[in-house]
């Protein structure tokens, strides 16, 4: 190895700051447009037949602080999880995004066109016209259950069980313990994946499997080793190591709010459960392939940081590090 590590945890850690994560003017921003959207919803819809508005909470990336600085074109800024309960034990759930994205346009039609509102198969995403925001409205069928325990519904009426709240703890929990480095270390995997789909887009790894990765490896460790969210070189070549060496064959789960009997059995390549869902895998639908062509991609980039730490020149670990990131790194 070179005699100086040309990109250390502070070069990462810059980077971070000044090109991945949320600048916190519009982190401001974001909460802002998401509670508006909050306060316009849950004082538009009194009562429908079908269903009713219980509450909204703030979730996904943003809620967690994982959340990285949006490309144009690419994925949301926010999420509202919009809890509902059904009025009718009969109805067809199915209609419930459609219900929803029609509530949306009634908050909001009169200063929106019919492009700005885009149902996927879990959300209704609303594109707010003067900041480029984009926000997705997620429907969650509610029963009463404590800690805001539900179920999502994709467009076909598949019901998956989630719980904003516990997901929000079960990350805290782990941030409290590891420090702010924990969180800033997610994000800057999600910048590498984001950057990898860029140049594969048959490349699948979602974000949440990210985080769950982060969370697994930061309870076991890895290799006889904590994970190393103080020195983000380190901890980065320990996913990575990690995703090559078990292939992702190896089951990962969590005992925050069930017993590891719970979790259901599965023939799926990848088995990464959900924390607060014992019968949700994560990545449920990604083929063998998939899993092949990520533990590769994780192959080929802990090959690339090998070249980066033997680096001779500054300049040649750079444009390694690049492989990562992109043309802005590092960004200063």
């Amino acid at each position: 190895m070179s005699g100086e590590r040309y990109v250390d945890h502070r070069v990462l850690k810059a980077f971070a700051q000044s090109k991945v994560n949320v600048p916190a003017e519009e982190a401001k921003e974001r909460r802002r447009q998401v509670n508006h959207l909050r306060e316009q919803l849950e004082g538009y819809i009194a009562a429908h037949p079908d269903f009713d508005l219980v509450k909204l909470r703030a979730s996904g990336s943003t809620a967690k602080y994982t959340a990285i600085r949006r490309k144009s074109g690419t994925g949301s800024d926010a999420d509202v999880a919009a809890y509902l309960r059904v009025g009718d034990p009969k109805v067809d759930v199915s209609t419930v995004l459609t219900w929803l994205e029609e509530r949306c346009k009634e908050v909001y039609g009169k200063t929106k066109v019919a492009e700005d509102f885009k149902p996927s198969d879990h959300a209704v995403g609303i594109t707010m016209r003067g900041s480029g925001l984009k926000i997705d409205v997620v429907p969650v069928l509610y029963t009463g259950e404590p800690d805001d325990r539900g179920f999502l519904v994709t467009s076909g009426g598949t019901k998956v069980l989630t719980s904003v709240t516990l997901h929000l703890c079960f990350i805290e929990k782990r941030k409290r313990e590891a420090g702010d480095g924990y969180r800033e270390l997610i994000r800057l995997l999600k910048a590498w994946i984001r950057e990898s789909k860029a140049v594969d887009p048959q490349l699948r790894c979602k974000s949440f499997l990210i985080e769950l990765l982060v969370a697994h490896l930061w309870d076991v460790g890895w290799n006889g080793k904590p994970l190393q969210v103080n020195d983000y070189p380190a901890a980065i070549e320990q996913v990575l190591a990690y995703i090559v060496r078990t292939g992702l064959k190896t089951p990962i789960l969590f005992t925050d709010y069930y017993k590891a009997n719970a979790v259901s059995a599965t023939t799926d390549p990848i088995q990464v459960w959900d924390p607060v869902n014992p019968e949700n895998n994560v990545a449920r639908g990604y083929s063998e392939l998939d899993r092949l062509r990520l533990v590769n991609h994780a192959k080929t980039t802990l090959e690339t940081l090998t070249m980066a730490a033997y680096a001779a020149t500054k300049g040649e670990a750079l444009d390694a590090w690049r492989e990562l990131f992109g043309p802005t790194f590092p960004g200063e």
